[in-house]
This record gives structure tokens, C-alpha cells and sequence, in this order.
């Protein structure tokens, strides 16, 4: 990285010219030792990983771990091991978005009584396939994935803000006020309600609260304004059972941060992180006894109703 940054700077090559990816280009896919550590770009740095995926509930408590080797490819020949590309982050993208349904696809035919109804996910996940297989695969109700930065909503019947809300026609920058989840009558399919962002409910002449819009310029000629029906289930990416920006989602994507955590633990206090080790069976072996480490710190923390404990192990024996 030092020689290619200096090479950049001596030669005055264009901000076009990225030293990381030029890097990563030219790195082996995988380490000599084990082919099964595969190269990756985490978090601004290259490192060589034995990748594995991991499935919590929102206590971060682990439910499931996977090991991405020759067996689960071998299980799931729909994925396609592709060349690296140019770019390391969309190459983590990738991989993490094609190894989430057949994850979660096996898990779920081992706990079939297991049916969670929301999904929380980080932006990798964004991805149109990933939404349909939730929805209407694996019937998720809801799923709180942030959108990945590089691909933006549009909407081709009205303006909408980046968290794909409708927005004033007359005002981009002005949002419309959402009014709840509500069905349509006729067929009963789930919609999301947004009304003219300068509506107020009025006492009239006939003693009754009507709907009245307060706009200088407005858009229509309805006394109460502009409202917009959105059906989800025609842009599930854009409305995934919910909407972002909301109160709602800032609560429950919150509890995303207990897998952070359980992640930190087992690469800290499990002592995961940086072994020494090359051996896949030793890995894979040290992987799980952390996951067993982690549910007998549940169950003895739930005997003695210490529940605050229960991802906390070192507390719990002090």
C-alpha cells in the first residue's frame, strides 16, 4: 500500500487511481496454507479470514453458526464462487448477500417451530432478491435493512426522500405526514397512508372535524390535500414492512447493536480474533465451543434470574 501510494504521488495519477483497489487486485484470493482463508477488506483493511456466518436473536443470543466451506458450497450449488472485482467492498457485499438465504434457509428446516416475523440485517443485505426471499420465501413481516449507499430509491408517480417517503410535490424537502398502516378495502392488501404534510383536521360550520389542507400554492383541488397510498409489496426494497426514518425504526434497528456485540465477544472474551492457528478443523472447533460457552452462560445466568448477565460471563462467575 506505502509503494502504490508513493507510486501514485510520484507519477500524479488522477483521484480516478485507488491504491485499495489496485491492492486488492493484485493479492491471491486466498492464503497458500488454507485456501479456505479467503481474502477480504473489513472495516478499511485487508486480512486473510476463515469466514463464517452467524444468526442471533434480538437478545444477541447465537441460534446458529455456518461455516462457508466446501461442505456448505456443496450443499448450495446456486452459489456461484465468482472472481474478485475491482472493488473489495462490493466483493463483501456480494458474499455476504449470497450466503443469507441459504442460511437462513437451512436453519429454519432444522428449527421449523423457530418463525421469527422481522428481520434486522445490515446495509450488505440490501439487495432486491434478498427482499423477496424474505417476504415470500421465509414470510417475514418486516425487515429493517439500512439502504446500501450506492444504490438510491426512485419512485416513477412521485418525489420520495432517501428514506422513501413522499415528499410535497411543490416541496421536495418537505416530507408528507404518514397516517398509519391501513389495508385496502376491497382486497385487503397492507398499505402505508401519507396525507399532505399541511393538513390539520378543522372545526366547520356543521360542528364537525373535517380535513382541510392550509397551502398557498396547492397541488390539487381536494380540500384536504394530497394523499398517497403506497403498496409495499410492489417495491419491498423502498418499504420493507416498515419505513426508515421513523420513530419505529430508530427503536428497533437499536437492537442490531446487541449483535454487534455478541460478535465482539466472541472474537474478545472467546479469544476468536487473531489466532494463530491455520487449521480449519481447529477453527471450526473453536468456533463452536464459543457458541456452547455462550448458551451455558445463558442458561446459568436464567437458574439464578440474573438475567442481566446473560451475554456476560465473566460478571456472572465473579
Amino acid at each position: 500500500m506505502i509503494q502504490l501510494k508513493a507510486f501514485k504521488k510520484a507519477n500524479q495519477l488522477p483521484n480516478s487511481y485507488d491504491p485499495h483497489k489496485a491492492a486488492y487486485k493484485i493479492m491471491p484470493p486466498h492464503a497458500t496454507a488454507n485456501p479456505a482463508i479467503k481474502q477480504l477488506y473489513i472495516n478499511g483493511h485487508f486480512c486473510y479470514v476463515y469466514k463464517f456466518g452467524m444468526i442471533t436473536n434480538g437478545l444477541g443470543i447465537v441460534r446458529d453458526i455456518t461455516f462457508y466451506n466446501r461442505d456448505f458450497l456443496s450443499a448450495h450449488p446456486d452459489i456461484v464462487v465468482e472472481k474478485k472485482s475491482d472493488s473489495p467492498d462490493e466483493d463483501k457485499s456480494l458474499g455476504d448477500s449470497k450466503a443469507l438465504m441459504p442460511v437462513l434457509t437451512d436453519f429454519f428446516n432444522k428449527h421449523p417451530l423457530i418463525r421469527p416475523d422481522v428481520f434486522l440485517g445490515d446495509a450488505a443485505f440490501d439487495t432486491i432478491p434478498i427482499y423477496s426471499g424474505l417476504f415470500n420465501n421465509l414470510h417475514f413481516n418486516r425487515a429493517f435493512i439500512p439502504l446500501n449507499r450506492r444504490s438510491s430509491l426512485e419512485h416513477p408517480d412521485f418525489t420520495i426522500n432517501p428514506d422513501g417517503i413522499p415528499c410535497c410535490p411543490n416541496d421536495p424537502s418537505l416530507p408528507m405526514k404518514r397516517e398509519g398502516n391501513t389495508s385496502h378495502l376491497r382486497c385487503g392488501i397492507p398499505t402505508f397512508k401519507f396525507v399532505c404534510p399541511k393538513m390539520k383536521s378543522v372545526k366547520c360550520a356543521d360542528s364537525k372535524y373535517h380535513r382541510r389542507h392550509h397551502c398557498d400554492h396547492p397541488c390539487t383541488t381536494s380540500l384536504c390535500g394530497r394523499m398517497v397510498y403506497i403498496y409495499p409489496e410492489k417495491n419491498l426494497r423502498a418499504y420493507p414492512g416498515t419505513i426508515r426514518g421513523t420513530n419505529e425504526w430508530a427503536q428497533t434497528y437499536k437492537i442490531r447493536g446487541c449483535v454487534e456485540q455478541t460478535i465482539n465477544q466472541f472474537k474478545d472474551s472467546f479469544c476468536v480474533a487473531n489466532r494463530r492457528t491455520q487449521n480449519e478443523q481447529t477453527l471450526h472447533a473453536d468456533l463452536l465451543l464459543s457458541g456452547i460457552a455462550q448458551l451455558l452462560t445463558v442458561i446459568l445466568a436464567d437458574s439464578i434470574h440474573q438475567h442481566q448477565f446473560i451475554r456476560s460471563l465473566k460478571p456472572l462467575i465473579a
